[in-house]
């Protein structure tokens, strides 16, 4: 029987959040089922990666209260740093650490592990994405579209309760970005891990078939959710 305390893995009640005399997120609430598929759709500037920030524990909000699987992790109030909600992170830029190798950058992830057990898991994910070949490269030696597999693979490494997409496939051609949204749902599947995938991209965000919120000035739009 499923656990009850995991039937909403992610609920956002009132959440507002404020740079300088801008209004990043304006008072918005939606709650992400457990092992759901949220995808934020709306224009740069929009408030959509304010938005996934504030899921991560990466900005705190002015106004309002965020739950992850039951407990509370950010008010003004509370803040459970981003390494205590089981969140991974794939960002925009792949964000890998230039100084280590590819194999090194998955490993990162994974620190409170044994050795041996790293060793198992970063080479399953590296076989998994089809990258193995570059484990003892750089990033300064593959190509974008690698990068964004090793940001991948880093994100579910530790087998993250939820991922978070902030446009990752972004500046990258439509075979290759078909390719990576493949595998970007089997992988989540696989992990059985919820997803809040933020695009500005209409054809991402219907080949991802979750639940589709539409974000304009900080807010859901009128037509929001479906």
């Amino acid at each position: 029987m499923k656990n009850p305390a995991r039937d909403t893995m992610i609920e956002l009640e009132d959440v507002s959040k404020t740079f300088g005399s801008r209004l990043a997120v304006n008072h918005v609430s939606f709650t992400l089922p457990d092992q759901g598929r949220t995808i934020l759709v709306g224009p740069s500037g929009s408030g959509k990666t304010t938005l996934l920030r504030l899921i991560a524990g990466l900005e705190i909000p002015d106004t309002g209260t965020i739950t992850l699987n039951g407990r509370l992790v950010s008010s003004q109030e509370c803040m459970v740093p981003p390494s205590e909600r089981s969140i991974g992170f794939v960002f925009q830029s792949s964000a890998l650490w230039p100084h280590m190798t590819i194999a090194d950058n998955i490993r990162f992830a994974l620190g409170g592990l044994p050795q041996s057990e790293q060793q198992q898991r970063s080479r399953f994910l590296m076989e998994r994405m089809g990258i193995l070949s570059l484990a003892d490269r750089y990033p300064n030696q593959i190509s974008g579209g690698e990068s964004r597999r090793v940001a991948l693979a880093r994100a579910l490494a530790p087998r993250p309760a939820t991922l978070l997409f902030d446009e990752p496939l972004t500046n990258l051609d439509r075979p290759l970005r078909e390719n990576l949204l493949g595998l970007i749902l089997e992988s989540v599947r696989e992990v059985g891990s919820g997803m809040v995938y933020v695009t500005h991209d209409e054809y991402e965000a219907e080949t991802l078939a979750g639940t589709i919120v539409r974000f304009s000035n900080g807010s859901i739009c009128s037509d929001g959710i479906r």
